[in-house]
């Protein structure tokens, strides 16, 4: 049987299906994992412990030897993520109430949801299609995206924003398994390899004990609404990023459609913040649920702009051949 490879037809498949899976069995039967105790329970409900080991095997992942031009075209592209999405917090955060909208079309809405779907960026989506649409650079410009992934990012956000207020010792806290996996990572290339290799593996597990903190009349109520929360992110982040891909990366703007996503690492973000700071608890399962329907529609959405875009402005227009005839796509390179 090819399960993998019929979930994999799923844009962001192998999170959203072990995370619809869960959601399922805890409408079903919300108490299995209290029932059964031991490890089935620790698989339900260790979503921390889960992610405190794919966060260090993602900073394990990182090569700290980069060139110069990789890190300023990543760095653009994660500063100017992250400056929006605080930008539109703030924003928002003035017109929505701390507990989220609670009626309405808008009901389930809240400002960690909005902030949380525009901070990170698919780092994996990013890479596939710069290996198809753009240069080597902004291939790898996907060093940097990857501490995107996680909680940490999103505190910063928020208190930057003003939005809320986390202790020192708990953004260290944040952090601390994705430094210690960077440092272990560069000291041995052994053990990057082996880590590395843990990342995609984790996903449906911490994806399945995510859904189990979410009950399905909460999708079903957030679903339209996440629709409209992807497309969001797509407009309002793929603007901004295009136009600094533009003028500070020196780019052409494809780098900056493709960067025009929600991670599925987003998906982790409501719940490990709401555990920090109870103020967010209240919103943290219908944020879990748009963010959801979020990755699902930038993962769709953002590759078909990406070609257009590379094929009308980017290096596969005739312009760019005519002034590049030597250069290509990474893909064709190779």
């Amino acid at each position: 049987m090819q399960i993998k490879k019929t979930i994999e037809r799923i844009p962001g498949g192998i999170m959203i299906v072990p995370l619809f899976l869960g959601a399922l069995l805890h409408t079903l039967a919300p108490g299995a994992g209290a029932y059964f105790g031991s490890f089935t329970n620790g698989l339900i409900t260790g979503t921390l412990p889960i992610l405190s080991v794919w966060f260090f095997c993602m900073g394990a992942s990182i090569s700290i030897q980069a060139t110069p031009t990789v890190l300023r075209k990543s760095g653009v592209l994660v500063l100017t993520k992250i400056a929006t999405a605080a930008t539109v917090g703030i924003i928002a955060s003035h017109f929505i109430p701390p507990e989220g909208v609670t009626a309405g079309l808008l009901a389930g809405l809240s400002v960690l949801a909005i902030i949380a779907s525009m901070n990170d960026t698919n780092g994996g989506l990013y890479m596939a299609l710069m290996q198809q649409y753009g240069t080597k650079e902004e291939a790898a410009a996907f060093c940097l995206m990857s501490l995107e992934s996680g909680p940490f990012m999103t505190m910063v956000t928020l208190g930057v924003a003003g939005l809320a207020v986390f202790p020192f010792q708990t953004m260290v806290g944040a952090l601390l398994p994705f430094l210690a996996g960077f440092a272990l990572g560069n000291l041995d290339p052994d053990f990057r390899k082996l880590f590395t290799a843990a990342v995609p593996a984790m996903v449906p597990f911490f994806a399945f004990a995510l859904g189990n903190t979410i009950d399905f009349k909460v999708i079903a109520h957030t679903g339209a609404l996440g629709i409209l929360l992807g497309l969001f992110v797509i407009v309002v982040t793929g603007t901004v990023l295009v136009i600094a891909d533009i003028f500070l990366a020196k780019g052409n703007g494809t780098a900056g459609i493709a960067a025009a996503s929600t991670a599925g690492a987003a998906v982790t973000v409501p719940s490990v913040v709401a555990s920090i700071e109870p103020q967010f608890a209240p919103v943290a399962a219908s944020a879990t649920a748009l963010i959801a329907t979020s990755v699902v529609v930038t993962a769709i959405i953002t590759p078909i702009l990406t070609s257009w875009w590379a094929h009308k402005w980017g290096i596969l227009s005739p312009a760019y051949k005519k002034a590049h005839p030597d250069e290509g796509p990474v893909a064709t390179s190779l």
